[in-house]
């Protein structure tokens, strides 16, 4: 397979060149004001083609091996210009002589044959859109669109695909085809209404490039490091060990949320306030819930709203560990889920009327959806099994 030559011109005046560059770079993080200067191009043209794409490079084109090439076209060019017959030409490039008469009369006949603009009509007629697979397959398109309204990421809905219908290959496709359908406009499959489900809600896709800040927290009396938790609970061979963070809302308003490290299965707590006073009970009166054997250890972050947290282990059993200062990422599992509570509870958005009962419905919907990290099964299954194998 030939790629395709780099100096045709594309649509919106880049030659492919410059779009292979400028979609390497999107990929890569680079922002659009960096790539529209270094193509001399404006970056409002730049957002323009990021957009339609919906931020999902292209695939690069290729030509088949039995097109006439530019190099060839060149020859029949030459060949033409001094002469030579339809059959002498194609005896020299190993092509039959009717190739190159096809070849020649559909570009303007003998005389007015151009090699490159030849090369480059024969390059766009030769486009073959094909229908999207989601179009011609409406079960599978009522089966996407069902749980990305249950906010299920593209990667979860196509792992679940081939699990739950192992022997339906019409019913299979990757999370990519999903994303395509979602944020390319030519497309049109899914309805870009679904966006809004997803865990980004952006209208066009980017690349995963970000830096985590900590935020100094003050100091928790008499608090257990995390470097003095035991093993079990960093290699996640024992359930039990929960990580635990406050989600903020408007208004300083905020949500506890509990997620246990092996099954990801998440907990979510009303709290009235971040006062330690508020949040301790409503934390002991969730743990105590739980069977003894799935609650061992909390690891928490340097928040002030933990600050009783030996009244915590006292009336639960539960020692605490706190992560060291600037460092979230340690209680990695409960970031990652506070970034999936987004989708529920928007930035800015006040949490003081949200019910308990309504954190519930939300925590279960979380936990019944698939993780890659646990092979596709859902916190709910590996946190049942987990709790089945102690008991």
């Amino acid at each position: 397979m030939e790629v395709v030559a780099m100096f045709i011109p594309s649509p919106h005046g880049y030659t492919w060149q410059q779009r292979a560059e400028l979609w390497a770079r999107y990929r890569a993080g680079d922002s659009v004001r960096e790539i529209a200067r270094d193509l001399a191009k404006d970056p409002g043209a730049l957002h323009g083609v990021i957009r339609k794409q919906g931020g999902i490079s292209p695939r690069l084109r290729a030509r088949s091996a039995l097109a006439l090439s530019l190099d060839e076209r060149e020859r029949i060019s030459r060949g033409l210009a001094a002469g030579e017959s339809y059959r002498a030409i194609g005896r020299a490039l190993g092509r039959a002589a009717s190739t190159i008469s096809r070849e020649v009369a559909r570009h303007g006949g003998p005389t007015k044959y151009r090699a490159v603009r030849a090369d480059a009509v024969a390059w766009k007629s030769a486009r073959r859109p094909k229908a999207c697979r989601l179009a011609s397959r409406p079960r599978l398109r009522y089966l996407i669109a069902a749980k990305l309204k249950l906010r299920w990421s593209p990667e979860q809905i196509s792992a679940w695909l081939r699990r739950t219908y192992p022997h339906e290959p019409e019913l299979h496709v990757s999370h990519e085809t999903i994303y395509r359908s979602l944020y390319v406009q030519a497309r049109g499959v899914l309805k870009k209404e679904l966006l809004r489900h997803l865990r980004t809600g952006r209208v066009v896709r980017r690349a995963r490039a970000s830096t985590r800040k900590g935020q100094g927290r003050g100091q928790i009396v008499d608090a257990i490091p995390i470097s003095a938790r035991p093993a079990e609970v960093e290699d996640r061979a024992v359930p039990g060990h929960w990580e635990g963070d406050l989600l903020a809302g408007g208004g300083n308003t905020h949500i506890a949320t509990l997620v246990e490290r092996t099954s990801r299965f998440t907990i979510l707590v009303k709290v009235e306030s971040k006062e330690p006073g508020r949040v301790v009970p409503a934390l002991i009166r969730q743990i105590r819930r739980l069977p003894a054997h799935v609650a061992r250890s909390l690891t928490w972050d340097r928040g002030k709203e933990l600050a009783h947290h030996q009244r915590f282990t006292v009336a639960t059993g539960v020692q605490v560990y706190f992560c060291d200062p600037y460092s979230p990422w340690q209680r990695g599992t409960n970031e990652n889920t506070n970034g999936l509570l987004r989708q529920y509870f928007p930035t800015g958005t006040s949490l003081a009327n949200v019910t308990q009962r309504q954190l519930d419905a939300v925590a279960a919907q979380l936990n019944g959806r698939p993780r890659k990290t646990l092979d596709f099964r859902t916190p709910a299954e590996v946190f049942d099994e987990a709790v089945a194998l102690i008991a």
